[in-house]
């Protein structure tokens, strides 16, 4: 798939979306995108992220399960950060947004076979679905204050217990773009 969201080719007088090849694929195991063979644009790396979630040992303390979940989560949010993602963009290169429960989700993917998924689950796998690269970074401090209401990123909406959410609050996005910080005083509520 090209960064933009495939190539432009015509096989067989029938235009056909790399997309709907990697849809296909989208029912295997691995959730790697594997490298189309045509693509001059890198892959995102396989290390990239995983969304493996590690529950914290039964015999812990409940104080000490939560400790461990925080920091799960921080050293994902801190992978998250570094990584690109395919972050899908409208005509005008406008990210692919969902609204849920009064937030508004920037929708993002770690890899073509999770978009792919999504494109099924939406049954829209036959269409182009054009993309930019953007690292996990730009989505939370700069994307997310611009939209301008409470905003976060979905990250693989669509994988069955592979999706996260960052949700807009203090320590995930700026400040100022955080529902849980009181404008007045600017403490954490």
């Amino acid at each position: 798939m090209a960064e933009h969201g495939g190539d432009a080719g015509l096989s067989g007088g029938i235009r056909r979306s790399r997309l709907a090849e990697y849809a296909e694929m989208a029912g295997h195991e691995d959730t790697r995108a594997p490298a189309p063979a045509s693509s001059n644009t890198p892959s995102l790396p396989e290390h990239s992220l995983s969304f493996t979630h590690t529950a914290a040992p039964a015999a812990l303390p409940e104080s000490d399960e939560a400790r461990c979940r925080r920091r799960d989560f921080a050293i994902l949010l801190g992978r998250f950060r570094r990584t690109p993602v395919l972050v899908p963009v409208d005509g005008q290169d406008v990210p692919l947004v969902a609204d849920l429960g009064g937030i508004r989700w920037i929708l993002a993917f770690s890899n073509e076979a999770s978009l792919a998924r999504y494109a099924v689950a939406r049954g829209e796998s036959d269409r182009e679905w054009p993309y930019q690269r953007w690292l996990g970074a730009r989505l939370l401090d700069a994307a997310v204050p611009a939209v301008g209401v409470p905003c976060g990123v979905a990250l693989d909406a669509g994988s069955e217990g592979g999706g996260v959410l960052f949700p807009p609050v203090a320590g995930i996005v700026p400040d100022a773009a955080a529902v849980d910080i009181d404008s007045g005083t600017g403490d954490v509520q």
